[in-house]
């Protein structure tokens, strides 16, 4: 993997990172030594390489196990993808391929299970209806692993759960940025 180091005059202490294709990009500050430029080098390398234990091998196995542990269609492919940051994962129904987020890596096994057995679903039921949550209501940790996901910032999708009326779809309505308290979300 390139490393690309960016010395800024304005940041002072923090340094930040981030995978830009295949590029990890660090932004450290300009005053910052090349000692510590090459600790911090070394530390979000390490951090930010992709934490997938697993090879598209290994996530297809899965979920042909969990297809016919639940009853569902085994797919054409399976594989990790890492442009996806606020999808759990995606699923083509027409070529049954599906594409798992690679931040769910470092998850649970039963949080991936979960996203597996989701993407699975949508290989016979396309949208998020009635039929759909049966299907995957059949994983007994659906609704855990849900709330792990959300709790990790990880939003199901607006189908699942649709913000509708200024509502966040449970009925609360959703806070202006101007009425809400300092440290709080509207969840």
């Amino acid at each position: 993997m390139d490393v690309e180091v960016i010395r800024s005059p304005r940041r002072r202490r923090t340094v930040q990172a981030q995978l830009v294709g295949d590029v990890l990009r660090i932004s450290i500050p300009a005053t910052m030594t090349r000692a510590e430029e090459q600790h911090w080098i070394e530390e979000m390398s390490r951090r930010l390489t992709p934490r997938w234990t697993t090879d598209d091998r290994e996530l297809a196995r899965r979920a042909a196990v969990l297809a016919a542990r639940y009853g569902l269609p085994e797919p054409t492919s399976v594989r990790w993808v890492r442009n996806q940051h606020r999808r759990w994962g995606s699923c083509t129904p027409a070529d049954g391929a599906i594409r798992i987020s690679s931040h769910l890596a470092a998850y649970p096994k039963w949080v991936l299970d979960y996203v597996l057995v989701h993407e699975l679903a949508h290989l016979l039921e396309p949208g998020h209806g009635p039929r759909f949550k049966r299907l995957v209501g059949r994983y007994p940790r659906s609704e855990r692993a849900i709330g792990f996901l959300m709790a990790k910032g990880m939003e199901p999708d607006d189908e699942l759960h649709p913000r509708v009326n200024g509502t966040n779809g449970n009925g609360h309505r959703r806070l202006r940025q101007a009425e809400r308290l300092p440290g709080f979300s509207d969840y």
